[in-house]
């Protein structure tokens, strides 16, 4: 084969072969195919697109270009979450300790935060001596004891996506459905998950800003990874605004503990419980969703969902009184409150803006070496629908930087209040399966 043919071939809207786009991955990964004809290669799928069954070759090779997880060691069916990120989006917190508590294994590789996207690693970090860098024996020791690990995801897991995202990122072909949808899925499936469920997140704090390329990726990611054996659905979700009310590693981390309490904003509950119930239902522990749901809320309220938070922080090396005493989580030096400028209420609050404020504040990165603070970031007291008087507090920033003017600013920009009240936003838009 030659590179320049294949790339001919896609420009010229033909369909390439299972055999041409795994002999890509597979040069380009060993460094046999230059930088320049891998980009003429992704404007060229950027332009003309990808059908399933090419999504699923490209997705397939590049999960096969590094490190697999087997997980065929782990008792049940193992069903992984992802979500295309967001602010204020700390579900897997709590996902992994509720549907562990009925009996679902969790068996979670997930990342760091980058930009104003949180990392799940990064807020696990908050309860001090968690570890989360495992051996494959103690990942799989731990998920068949306690039904639930969570690992920093392998250096060589997807190395041929790595790459390829890294070029896209400076060709200005990321916003391919097709290349967006073949990069989530390939982590997906090295992960050796049985079953998926994704949280396609649409909104102003999302990488989909709309509801309908939102459901176009989702049913994307559904296709591939059904196509690949693995049994996939989606739920598009509200990223208009943060997804509770606390944006930052640690605070994040005292949000997720008194939901498993039942004590948690209702947004943040109901994906949580929704995301949950579609887990339960993809293992075979409900027959549906209804039914899961009950479980779920069961668990909730006889306290099993806090116990098992409390026994998977312990097991990885946490100080798990934590759980019961958040409070002795890290607090930030500096608290600084922002108010309203007007009465009124609140219309909208620009997700994106509220999560580059938290990362201003330290809770996040701008580069991959930045070191976060674990304590910084921010409360937020109005969420839209909410009535405010001028010069009430609507947020509060918490931060060791005690120069916080410009956040401030920047916070009280990101809410925009009127005269007329409106209902709560939608959470969830639609279904995918």
């Amino acid at each position: 084969m030659r590179m320049v043919d294949i790339i001919a071939k896609k420009r010229d809207g033909h369909i390439l072969s299972k055999e041409e786009i795994q002999w890509f991955v597979e040069g380009y990964t060993n460094d046999d195919i230059p930088d320049y004809q891998a980009s003429a290669f992704a404007m060229a799928l950027y332009f003309q697109g990808m059908t399933q069954e090419e999504a699923a070759a490209l997705t397939f090779a590049m999960a096969a270009s590094g490190d697999q997880l087997d997980l065929s060691k782990v008792e049940g069916v193992k069903v992984d979450k992802h979500s295309t990120g967001g602010v204020g989006d700390k579900t897997t917190l709590i996902l992994g300790p509720l549907v562990a508590s009925i009996g679902v294994p969790v068996a979670k590789m997930s990342g760091r935060g980058l930009g104003h996207t949180g990392g799940t690693i990064d807020k696990l970090e908050s309860f001090q001596g968690l570890k989360t860098e495992l051996s494959q024996q103690e990942f799989i020791r731990l998920v068949n004891e306690n039904k639930i690990a969570v690992a920093g995801q392998s250096g060589n897991l997807t190395p041929a996506d790595k790459k390829l995202y890294a070029l896209r990122d400076v060709t200005a072909t990321v916003d391919s459905i097709p290349l967006i949808a073949s990069s989530v899925m390939s982590k997906k499936i090295a992960a050796g998950a049985d079953a998926i469920v994704l949280d396609v997140k649409a909104g102003s704090g999302a990488f989909m800003d709309n509801v309908q390329d939102a459901k176009k990726l989702a049913e994307a990611m559904v296709r591939i990874g059904n196509s690949l054996d693995r049994k996939t659905m989606a739920i598009i979700s509200n990223m208009d605004e943060p997804l509770g009310r606390y944006v930052g590693n640690a605070l994040e981390v005292k949000e997720a503990v008194e939901t498993l309490k039942g004590n948690g904003p209702k947004d943040l509950h109901e994906l949580s419980v929704t995301l949950a119930a579609h887990m339960a239902v993809s293992a075979g522990k409900a027959a549906n969703e209804k039914e899961a749901g009950r479980m779920l809320e069961k668990v909730i309220a006889d306290g099993s969902a806090v116990q098992k938070m409390k026994q998977f922080v312990q097991s990885q090396g946490g100080d798990a009184s934590a759980v019961d005493h958040p409070e002795m989580l890290q607090t930030a030096a500096v608290k600084q409150d922002v108010t309203a400028d007007k009465a009124g209420y609140v219309q909208a609050i620009h997700a994106a803006d509220i999560g580059k404020a938290a990362m201003m504040l330290g809770a996040g990165r701008t580069t991959k070496e930045d070191v976060i603070d674990h304590t910084a970031g921010i409360e937020l007291h109005k969420k839209v629908g909410s009535h405010v008087e001028k010069n009430e507090t609507i947020a509060t920033l918490y931060t060791s930087n005690k120069e916080t003017a410009a956040v401030e600013q920047m916070v009280q920009n990101a809410y925009t209040i009127g005269e007329n009240s409106i209902t709560a936003p939608t959470l969830i838009y639609d279904t995918i399966r």
